[in-house]
């Protein structure tokens, strides 16, 4: 892997180039997509990733305090809890040796037997609404931490206040689409991490942001090379 901005430098340190900021909370998204902007094939994104956006995709989860993943998203990408890594052993000093996993869902149309809630080192976290099936909502908590925020949807707002609270401050969303847009649309976005795959995909996949409309100015930090996939790193703006 090398890096071709804002300078050329070979096998870059990863942790070190998506470093957080000091000093404040932040919400980076991290997404895949195709040349022409297709964040999956056959509704999965593996299809579209490489050796160089699993490496990367692996230092951004062990240097997040939670992981925030649409519900649709995990039903989709089979998701189950986050294991520890051993190379995540420096990232994490001071920390459970896992980052929590949150789950957005109004429904809770979630599979509560299933790995996400069972045997995870850091409790999963669900953040649902007032809204949400009361029955599943009690069945849900027997298991995770149950957040509610939000009546009749989830108030991205007030959950990530919540995530704050319990000193999850380094945020890392892994999609979906849909919920990328809400977080851009609530003024919550401070960075997204795009990997871009030379491959055309075509059809009827989602964009990267998919739904709420939002217009977020972003910088481009850096962009890291390997095997012609690209990695880029925008941040917004201080003063958006």
């Amino acid at each position: 892997m090398r890096r071709i901005h804002p300078d050329i430098q070979d096998d870059p340190d990863i942790a070190l180039a998506y470093a957080y900021p000091e000093g404040r909370p932040w919400l980076r998204v991290n997404m895949v997509a195709s040349a022409d902007g297709a964040t999956w094939v056959d509704g999965r994104s593996g299809g579209l990733s490489s050796r160089g956006d699993r490496r990367i995709f692996g230092v951004l989860r062990g240097m997040a305090d939670v992981i925030v993943a649409g519900a649709a998203t995990v039903r989709a990408e089979g998701y189950g809890a986050v294991e520890p890594r051993e190379s995540w052993r420096a990232l994490r000093a001071g920390r459970p040796p896992a980052p929590p996993l949150a789950v957005v869902t109004r429904s809770l149309d979630l599979d509560l037997d299933g790995p996400l809630f069972h045997g995870a080192v850091s409790r999963t976290i669900v953040l649902t609404c007032e809204a949400a099936p009361r029955e599943r909502r009690k069945a849900a908590a027997e298991l995770a931490d149950v957040v509610v925020a939000g009546d009749t949807g989830v108030d991205l707002q007030a959950a990530v206040r919540e995530l704050h609270a319990r000193g999850l401050t380094r945020l890392l969303c892994e999609g979906g689409p849909r919920l990328n847009a809400q977080l851009a649309a609530a003024g919550l976005l401070d960075e997204l991490c795009l990997t871009i795959s030379p491959m055309l995909v075509g059809g009827g996949a989602a964009r990267v942001l998919n739904g709420e409309p939002s217009r977020v100015g972003l910088g481009l930090d850096h962009v890291l090379e390997e095997d012609g996939v690209l990695f880029c790193r925008y941040t917004r703006g201080a003063d958006a």
